[in-house]
């Protein structure tokens, strides 16, 4: 095995050939580009291949076969999830990044995908939470095995007057419902938190699949939604990120319906602003959010108390709107609707130091991912974009640290500046 890649666990899915899933269509475009992670060797080796002596990232795979606009992705040891505006979730096989099996078609577009155990849970925009699970006759093929709210939660709620929530004028629903369109999911704990454009978070049981609390969490759509150490951030439309945490009772279960989140606190952003996207660091201490304005803003968690967080840093980072974020160790990926990527390296007192911006895409970057391991000196990046392909990129950690400008070339002539 290479000495800078470790093999990660899949619990999900299991490949006994790395040929393409008979599943996928007949049809469907080959990756532009596959690599083996082995042609990335010590820094040394690989960046004396530069013209200037030094390459701080690599473009290496352009895959196509999106009907629409690509909208998520997940990651799942070997695997990688793409769904897009199209209805449609591709798995990619990791290393050489052939199309495993696809499924979804039919469905409402996919918003966001989250993976547990053996499930896939897909966010729509119909309102469903839809559950797939790995069929036992085909390894490679995904069968849908329920909705959320399930039949069984809602017929157990639709008979109460009291279950049901106005939405709009002359319009209710059940609470367990959302009523517009689900944007993003977290899991945590045995929980799946689903954010909607309806401004309630929800909270189902991975167990069961039952729908435990409904909170009307904001005044504008929840757009996204992260979880670290057991507090959860909620970024909306309105300009705010929310931290949400258990409420402490002996209590919890005598009603049904009881709230067991509570909020902690409110990290506000720009005025007019939506807050597009939310990441957390990994010791929970530090909070970044994507702003509709261009910006990158910042907060601290001060004290002993998890309820104070206070503002420590901002900047223009984009053009135009940053629409997702990620992080990899003390490095923040920024995702714009420029179509170009921001590198950042987390520096004394949470402030951030841009390092480098990657372009390539011909759309807006709608998501973004980062591989749990490390390769080489660097990390792989995945990004998404508008322009229905999914991109991979090597990025190099060391060049960070103070390297000079350069232009490097791929098969789009793509980009880096410092």
């Amino acid at each position: 095995m290479d000495p800078f890649v470790a093999e990660a666990a899949t619990p999900l899915l299991h490949s006994t050939s790395s040929d393409t899933s008979s599943d996928a269509d007949d049809n469907t475009p080959a990756p532009s580009y596959t690599f083996d992670l082995k042609q990335i060797g010590f820094r040394c080796d690989f960046l004396s291949k530069s013209p200037s002596g030094y390459c701080p990232y690599r473009q290496l795979a352009v895959l196509s076969g999106h009907i629409g606009s690509v909208s998520c992705l997940a990651m799942c040891g070997e695997f990688i999830l793409s769904a897009s505006q199209g209805k449609d979730i591709i798995v990619w096989q990791q290393p050489d990044l052939r199309v495993f099996t696809r499924f979804g078609h039919g469905e409402g577009s996919v918003k966001a995908v989250v993976t547990v155990g053996s499930k896939v849970f897909t966010a729509h925009q119909d309102g469903k939470i839809r559950v797939w699970k790995v069929s036992r006759r085909s390894e490679n093929n995904f069968r849908l095995v329920n909705t959320l709210p399930t039949a069984k939660d809602y017929l157990g709620k639709f008979m109460k007057q009291k279950n049901y929530v106005q939405t709009r004028r002359h319009h209710k629903i059940l609470w367990i419902e959302h009523a517009d369109t689900i944007s993003c999911l977290a899991v945590h704990n045995g929980l799946i938190y689903s954010g909607s454009w309806d401004k309630t978070l929800k909270i189902w049981r991975v167990s069961d699949l039952k729908c435990l609390e409904s909170i009307k969490a904001h005044d504008d759509a929840i757009n996204g939604i992260v979880i670290c150490n057991g507090i959860v951030y909620s970024a909306s439309a309105d300009g705010k990120i929310k931290a949400w945490g258990r409420k402490k009772q002996e209590e919890e279960q005598e009603q049904e319906q009881e709230e067991t989140h509570c909020l902690l606190g409110i990290l506000e952003g720009h005025k007019d602003e939506s807050m597009n996207c939310v990441v957390v660091s990994g010791d929970g201490k530090w909070v970044y959010g994507g702003i509709s304005d261009g910006f990158l803003m910042g907060w601290e968690k001060t004290g002993e108390s998890v309820s104070c967080w206070k503002v420590v840093w901002e900047r223009r980072a984009h053009k135009m709107a940053v629409l997702c974020v990620c992080l990899m160790g003390e490095f923040l990926c920024s995702g714009s609707a420029d179509k170009s990527i921001g590198i950042w390296r987390r520096e004394a007192f949470g402030r951030l130091c841009k390092v480098g911006v990657i372009n390539g895409h011909d759309g807006p970057i709608k998501c973004l991912q980062v591989a749990p391991n490390g390769v080489g000196e660097g990390f792989l990046l995945y990004s998404g974009s508008l322009d229905r392909s999914l991109r991979v990129w090597w990025v190099s950690k060391a060049s960070a640290m103070g390297v000079g400008a350069l232009v490097a070339e791929d098969s789009k002539k793509a980009v880096v500046s410092f």
